[in-house]
């Protein structure tokens, strides 16, 4: 989709949630200095795009999208367009995801909960050549540059892979594994191959210590 964006600063906003598309669309194209180009439904489509159409300035992307996730495609554009300027959006403020996607390569990290309010701010800050952090990432990482440490449970998961980690906040939701390949767009065997994965890694005997210890976390996400 394309809307007319002279002399002003070129977004590309991707998510796979039509309102959310449409609101933070309505939300950016109501500031002077900037338009929206460009949209996506998905990571695959959105490098589908980009294949053809001019780069934008900026991309604003949800960090869980069907396939490819958000980190995934900050990585796949920040590697093939070093001068990309990435925006990723997610509903959780914990630290594991603000690290990821800053290791990804993205320029600001924010909370649906405040993009509403803040998103627009946070376009210009990085267009203007800063990071954006929402306020608790960034007592989150002073925090851990002071301690020098993490806690148990972040440290464990910090050794997973961006895809295990996917599926372990999956777990967490309590998704089986035909539903988180469903949503990934992967096979139950792949799926199977990363549960495998995450029990040894994270030292868990069965499935159902790996379910539990997934579900415990997710209710600590939520707090």
């Amino acid at each position: 989709m394309h809307v007319n964006a002279m002399m002003k600063f070129r977004i590309m906003v991707v998510d796979d949630h039509a309102i959310v598309l449409h609101g933070l669309t309505q939300l950016i194209n109501n500031s002077a200095d900037l338009a929206v180009c460009l949209q996506a439904e998905s990571a695959e489509q959105a490098l589908e795009i980009l294949k053809t159409e001019p780069l934008p300035d900026l991309v604003v992307t949800d960090i869980s999208l069907p396939g490819l996730s958000g980190i995934d495609l900050t990585k796949t554009l920040t590697t093939q367009h070093p001068g990309l300027l990435v925006l990723v959006l997610s509903m959780h403020e914990e630290m594991i995801h603000g690290e990821r996607a800053l290791k990804a390569g993205a320029k600001g990290y924010l909370t649906k909960h405040e993009a509403t309010e803040k998103v627009v701010f946070a376009i210009r800050r990085i267009l203007g050549g800063e990071q954006h952090l929402s306020q608790r990432m960034q007592s989150l990482l002073a925090q851990q540059v002071r301690t020098k440490s993490k806690s148990g449970v972040v440290s464990v998961l910090s050794s997973l892979t961006d895809r295990e980690y996917e599926i372990f906040r999956f777990i967490g939701m309590g998704m089986s594994s035909s539903e988180i390949a469903e949503k990934l767009a992967r096979s139950i065997k792949t799926i199977e191959a990363h549960r495998a994965n995450l029990k040894q890694k994270l030292g868990l005997r069965n499935a159902i210590e790996l379910n539990q210890f997934a579900a415990n976390y997710a209710d600590r996400e939520r707090i």
